[in-house]
């Protein structure tokens, strides 16, 4: 081998070499300092996905939690497992408790900051109850097969839900398991107490950190903002009032957008966070047509409506909560509850609003610019309001149901109508009682005052 080519194979070893321990020198940081949930699991999964697209070497979870929901703590816990061939820190920056300290036992180094706690991971409802055995053992089950994964004591990890497990040196028996900075790093669960990223990274011997941190985006914003319960509830009033006006009023093109806009809004972040699932948006949608089908074809209101009702309730309950196909084990325990008490609230209040507002609403000179009015012509039988005002008193026939709106027949002349006794069949003979604006406002003859 002459000079030269040893000279090459030499620069090309230092190039080499120069690269594998710059790769060793990347970080890839990220916060989840909010209740595990959707938020906290999403902005997990994006992060991970970019780390691995820069090729880092290292994948910091900066973690302050008090826990959350066990499904999405299990699908975090999961990502960290499986984030090979990266290096898995969590630093335990004040708190990780029950989900947090699922996340940390899935992590290749746990770093806590000095007053930092970890453990105490029972399944509770949203009232701080302990949920039943079958919930705790699951949850048992999980913090042991993670422990084990890492090459840490499962039995530490089981105290941490199980509190008949007895470790004498650390809790008294009968109480859960949390553990202090020191008492973590005693039993080696722990590497070393920290109080910045830079004492990491130096106790790790990365000399020269690149450390990307994680940004949220704006639709990563969007979506955590429209997935808020309070906001949650506000789309269902405008989903429930939006199908209300179009009902009671066909033709108005406004309510169908709203309803419709508003559904997008509330189902999409759903359904991008893994929440929203195709059968529970398909749920809603067949509960809105058997409720347009009771009202515009079936005579009565029966199965059809009933069902219908109970159908969007679900659909819009379910599409909240995460679930297998009704099964809600791995959904935050009382969530459930929680999601069909805000349906069935947004859906009263759509309806009172609607009740005490509506008639208001459809009048007023703004409303009515937004409006997309069918052309009313005289050739096909319609009439202008001031010749409906001399219809007071005449006797007509329904030609469809009024429910209460509807249209009927006066004199071979068709003419939009509202009924004033909520229901009247096609085909029943009618009296016009009133006229306001553009709808005439008619009573049975059956039940006309003498």
């Amino acid at each position: 081998m002459n000079k030269f080519t040893k000279y090459i194979l030499g620069i090309l070893v230092i190039c080499l070499l120069s690269v594998v321990s710059a790769l060793g020198q990347t970080v890839y940081s990220v916060q989840i300092k909010e209740d595990i949930g959707p938020n906290a699991w999403r902005t997990l999964k994006n992060a991970l996905k970019e780390a691995k697209a820069a090729n880092s070497a290292y994948f910091l979870v900066e973690l302050n939690t008090y826990g959350g929901a066990l499904n999405f703590a299990d699908s975090m816990r999961t990502a960290l497992l499986n984030a090979e061939p990266m290096k898995t820190i969590a630093y335990v920056n004040n708190n990780a408790a029950s989900a947090g300290a699922l996340i940390s036992l899935a992590s290749d180094y746990i770093y806590m900051q000095k007053g930092a706690s970890l453990g105490a991971a029972s399944v509770v409802n949203q009232q701080g109850e302990i949920m039943p055995e079958k919930y705790q053992s699951y949850m048992r089950g999980l913090m042991r097969a993670t422990a084990e994964a890492k090459g840490r004591d499962p039995k530490v990890a089981e105290a941490f839900v199980d509190e008949s497990i007895s470790i004498p040196t650390l809790k008294e028996d009968g109480k859960l398991l949390t553990l202090t900075t020191e008492e973590a790093l005693k039993i080696g669960l722990a590497k070393k107490e920290v109080s910045k990223q830079a004492d990491i990274f130096t106790d790790l011997a990365i000399s020269k950190p690149d450390v990307t941190y994680h940004r949220l985006t704006w639709v990563d914003m969007i979506i955590g903002f429209l997935i808020n319960p309070l906001v949650s509830g506000i789309l269902i009033m405008g989903i429930i009032a939006g199908i209300y006006f179009e009902l009671q009023s066909p033709g108005i093109g406004f309510a169908l957008v709203l309803a419709l806009i508003c559904g997008a809004l509330f189902f999409a972040p759903l359904y991008l966070q893994g929440l929203a699932d195709h059968w529970e948006i398909a749920l809603f949608i067949l509960g809105v047509i058997l409720v347009t089908l009771e009202i515009f074809v079936i005579p009565g209101f029966g199965v059809a409506g009933i069902s219908g009702i109970i159908l969007i309730l679900c659909g819009l309950a379910f599409s909240m909560v995460a679930n297998d196909y009704f099964d809600f084990k791995l959904a935050q325990p009382g969530l459930l509850m929680n999601s069909f008490i805000i349906v069935i609230g947004a859906m009263i209040g759509a309806i009172v609003l609607a009740v005490i507002f509506g008639k208001n609403i459809l009048q007023s000179s703004g409303f009515k610019k937004l409006v997309l009015e069918d052309e009313q012509r005289a050739d096909v039988g319609y009439t202008s309001s001031v010749q409906k005002a001399n219809l007071i008193n005449k006797v007509g026939i329904a030609k469809t149901v009024l429910r209460p709106g509807g249209k009927i027949e006066i004199d071979q002349v068709w003419y939009d109508a509202v009924a004033l006794d909520g229901f009247i069949d096609a085909g029943e003979e009618i009296y016009v009682e009133k006229h306001e604006n553009y709808n005439l406002f008619v009573r049975k003859t059956s039940e006309r005052k003498a």
